[in-house]
């Protein structure tokens, strides 16, 4: 039940940040763009930090019941990959195309923004399946 709570609880602060406050921004006519993105870079930062958290909270939850439960440990392992993939490869990347643009540069086209959204949508999913699991396992066991 404790992996529910808190798949549940990071895919609402996901769908939030990711999903909500971050297209939202842009649609603000008088955002300018560098400071969206600045707003941008120091939430993800920040995010990236909680997501560390909700991450190795999660595979201690799903580890504690890895013998019944290896399919929820295999997920949780895989969100904690995500996040890791997202803070030490990609955000590095992107916060550098941050950087360019507020110092008025055009930075060449890349791919690295459709990975990292990629890899949110993916989370959502792992993230919402590891909740059904949670979920059916208890109620499971109250019946």
């Amino acid at each position: 039940m404790a992996g529910a709570v808190i798949a549940l609880i990071w895919l609402g602060m996901l769908i939030g940040v990711s999903f909500l406050a971050t297209p939202v921004k842009f649609a603000v006519q008088d955002l300018a763009l560098p400071v969206a993105l600045q707003v941008g870079q120091a939430t993800f930062a920040v995010f990236a930090r909680i997501e560390w958290l909700l991450a190795s909270a999660l595979v201690a939850a799903a580890a504690l019941h890895w013998r019944t439960r290896r399919f929820a440990l295999t997920l949780s392992l895989l969100l904690a990959l995500a996040v890791l993939a997202q803070a030490l490869w990609l955000l590095p990347i992107l916060d550098a195309r941050v950087a360019a643009i507020v110092a008025g540069g055009t930075p060449p086209s890349s791919p690295h923004h459709a990975y990292y959204a990629t890899i949110e949508a993916l989370k959502a999913v792992l993230l919402g399946l590891m909740a059904l699991i949670g979920l059916r396992t208890r109620r499971g066991q109250s019946q």
